[in-house]
């Protein structure tokens, strides 16, 4: 076995507990950025469109399905607020891939990968558009992302364009981990999360939609009729954008588990902490590592410092009980330090958690139900920032039930293998998730299982 970088340079005890102590258990985003509170649904109402989720997946379902038809009368239903969940707690990686990187996506449909590569580019230079038209006040910036190698064997998986010696990633950005990087200019675009969903929520209604909050879906019925708790709406169509949630169809309900995933946010960087660390181009930067971390500037020079724990707890509950977790934050703690020990007496101003919806094949699946008045989509598995607003042109689609490039594709037309019932799922997570840690300890080299699991196309991820 051998060791981690992490594990040879640990940040020390005392600057760990001096970065957390004061943090707020809470998302950073969503305190910087809250929006504005809106009504529970209450009575009966008609709408052409309901959509169940407001998150990415629903307000870009919300916003595009009035940009095709503004006569469309459309109704959005979010069970708390707007942008609370997912939508509200991830790194704000805007990423053109639609299929967790373009390994993934070539092995799984070979045939296709051009073209969804192509969609997938596509997707992201339509967000910035629509960022601009709208004159959206989400921090958008087009910095492109970096892949870094931090022990020796992850070295020799950097391949193709953009590959970086050391030195030249050092050049980039300043850690003594980096062993070589790989640049990808114009793949990745970095957003406050927290503010494209308020924006989003702002411009659909401009255009039309009626948003209600506090008002989840307790049944949806033949017709379709969808119900609250104090309302109903009868409509044309559904689209379910309910991310890790449990799905409204039996059909969904093992084809995702709820992965909880860590962050943490530190204060405002001083000049001279910038300039020990360079970073003058503001990519997103992530990790080769199976556990991995990513990490980024915000626009007042914060670093949000993310990733490596990915916890599955059994039954797939959801309990905000989970968002604490110590062992997860003081590790973060000390990868960063780690990473930058240049930042050492830096300190953490909010900590936070968040639930993944990961699927067996790593990104989103789509399809419909009932007769084509339910269209779903969903197990973006971390990468919901940008492909939620292709998965919502494909729910749009399908429910209008016309064939476009993307409905033909073999990604949006097959389904991945579901998860296995519980207690399987939790033997069969967490002894992946060991796997994956034993590889990061073997100098990359996969066991039995994860071997086995390539092969038959499953796995486990956040």
């Amino acid at each position: 076995m051998v060791s981690t970088v992490f594990e040879r340079q640990p940040g020390a005890a005392s600057s760990i507990a001096a970065m957390l102590e004061g943090s707020t258990l809470s998302p950073f985003w969503t305190d910087d950025a809250p929006g504005p509170a809106r009504p529970a649904l209450a009575g009966s109402h008609r709408a052409d469109l309901v959509i169940v989720g407001g998150g990415y997946s629903g307000l870009w379902t919300a916003v595009m399905a009035k940009e095709r038809d503004p006569e469309r009368s459309v109704i959005l239903l979010e069970a708390r607020r707007v942008g609370w969940a997912a939508s509200g707690r991830n790194g704000g990686f805007c990423e053109a891939s639609l299929t967790h990187g373009h390994e993934n996506g070539a092995s799984r449909w070979p045939e296709e990968i051009d073209e969804l590569d192509r969609l997938g580019m596509e997707n992201l230079d339509e967000i910035e558009a629509t960022v601009a038209r709208y004159g959206m006040d989400v921090d958008f910036q087009r910095t492109g992302a970096l892949a870094v190698a931090v022990e020796p064997h992850q070295v020799e998986w950097l391949e193709g364009e953009g590959v970086l010696d050391a030195e030249a990633t050092r050049a980039l950005v300043n850690s003594p981990t980096y062993l070589g990087g790989q640049l990808s200019p114009d793949d990745t675009a970095l957003v406050h999360p927290a503010k494209l969903a308020r924006e989003l929520a702002r411009v659909a209604e401009e255009l039309g939609v009626q948003i209600f909050e506090e008002s989840p879906v307790v049944a949806l019925e033949d017709g379709p009729v969808v119900r609250t708790r104090d309302g109903v709406v009868r409509g044309g169509r559904v689209a379910l954008a309910t991310n890790v949630f449990p799905s409204l169809l039996k059909r969904n309900r093992l084809m995702t588990v709820p992965v909880f995933d860590y962050s943490l946010m530190t204060e405002p960087l001083t000049d001279a902490q910038l300039a020990d660390i360079g970073w003058e181009g503001r990519q997103g930067v992530a990790d080769l590592a199976n556990q991995f971390h990513y990490y980024r500037l915000t626009a007042d020079n914060r670093l949000l410092f993310g990733g490596y724990d990915a916890i599955y707890h059994a039954g797939g509950r959801l309990k905000a009980s989970y968002q604490e977790r110590p062992e997860s934050y003081e590790k973060l703690a000390s990868h960063l330090l780690t990473t930058f020990p240049q930042l050492d007496g830096i300190t953490a101003t909010h900590r936070w958690a968040g639930a993944i919806d990961t699927s067996t094949r790593f990104c989103a699946f789509f399809g419909s139900a009932r007769g084509g008045d339910v269209a779903y989509s969903l197990g973006f598995t971390g990468l919901g920032v940008g492909a939620t607003r292709f998965g919502a042109n494909v729910m749009l689609d399908l429910l209008a039930g016309e064939d476009t490039p993307r409905t033909r594709l073999r990604m949006v037309r097959e389904r991945p293998l579901p998860f296995p019932p519980e207690p399987l799922a939790s033997l069969g997570i967490n002894a992946t998730r060991w796997s994956l840690d034993q590889a990061d300890h073997r100098e990359g080299r996969r066991n039995v299982l994860l071997r086995t699991l390539d092969r038959l196309g499953l796995g486990f991820d956040s």
